[in-house]
C-alpha cells in the first residue's frame, strides 16, 4: 500500500506593517512631566514634540514611562517614540502667573464675564473694565475675558454708564487656580497612556 503524503501549505510570514499604516510622526507628541510625576501644566497641556522628546532622550535629561507603537530608525540604531516624559530635575514652577492675554482668558473659563456665555478660540477678546481713555490701567483688576458682542456693546463706556459689571471681580489668579481651571479643558489629543498622569491627583468621586 502506497502511503501519499499531502504537503501543508507553507506558512505566510506576517509582514511587518507599511510606513503607511503607522500613525504620522506629528500625531505622536510626548507628555511632560516635571520630576514629582505632575504635568509642568495642564493648559496648555506640557508636551513636546517627538523631535524635542528624542533629543531630551539622548541628553539624558528625561526618563521615558510609556512608548507609542511607533518608532523612529537610524542606521544603527531604533528608538521607539515615548509618549510620556517625566524631567529627571525638578523644574521649580512659579507661583505667580505671567499677566498675559491668555491667562487671562483661562482665569475667567473662557466665559465672556458680561454675558455669561462661553466662546471659540476665534473669538476670544478682553475688556478694560475701567477704559483706558478714562485712566483704566491694563491690569489682572481691570482686564475680563469679553465676547466680541458685549465688548462693542460696552466701548469706551463706565459701567455704571451701561450697566455692565463683569460677573466676577477681576483679581490675579495663582498658578493652582489656573491649573484647575486648564484641567477642564483638555486637549484634542489624548493618548491613552496620559490618563494616570493627567488626573491622579483629582479627588475621586463615590469611594467605597
Amino acid at each position: 500500500m502506497t502511503t501519499q503524503v499531502t504537503s501543508s501549505p507553507p506558512i505566510a510570514a506576517t509582514p511587518p506593517p507599511s510606513v503607511d499604516s503607522l500613525p504620522p510622526l506629528e500625531s505622536c507628541p510626548a507628555l511632560v512631566l516635571n520630576a514629582d510625576y505632575r504635568p509642568l501644566s495642564y493648559f496648555p497641556l506640557s508636551i513636546w514634540s517627538w523631535q524635542d522628546a528624542v533629543k531630551a532622550i539622548f541628553r539624558e535629561s528625561v526618563t521615558v514611562i510609556a512608548e507609542y507603537d511607533r518608532a523612529i530608525h537610524s542606521p544603527s540604531t531604533q528608538v521607539k517614540l515615548p509618549s510620556v516624559l517625566v524631567l529627571n530635575e525638578y523644574v521649580s514652577v512659579s507661583s505667580t502667573p505671567a499677566f498675559t492675554r491668555f491667562n487671562v482668558f483661562l482665569r475667567d473659563a473662557l466665559h465672556c464675564q458680561y454675558c455669561g456665555d462661553p466662546f471659540k478660540t476665534h473669538q476670544l477678546t478682553f475688556d478694560h473694565v475701567i477704559p483706558r481713555s478714562k485712566g483704566g490701567k491694563t491690569s489682572w483688576d481691570n482686564i475680563v475675558a469679553a465676547c466680541r458682542k458685549c465688548n462693542t456693546r460696552k466701548g469706551h463706556k463706565l459701567p455704571e454708564q451701561c450697566s455692565m459689571f463683569p460677573i466676577t471681580e477681576p483679581r490675579e489668579p495663582t498658578v493652582h487656580e489656573l491649573q484647575e481651571t486648564g484641567k477642564r479643558f483638555p486637549p484634542n489629543f489624548l493618548h491613552e497612556s496620559w490618563a494616570d498622569f493627567l488626573y491622579w491627583d483629582s479627588e475621586l468621586e463615590g469611594q467605597i
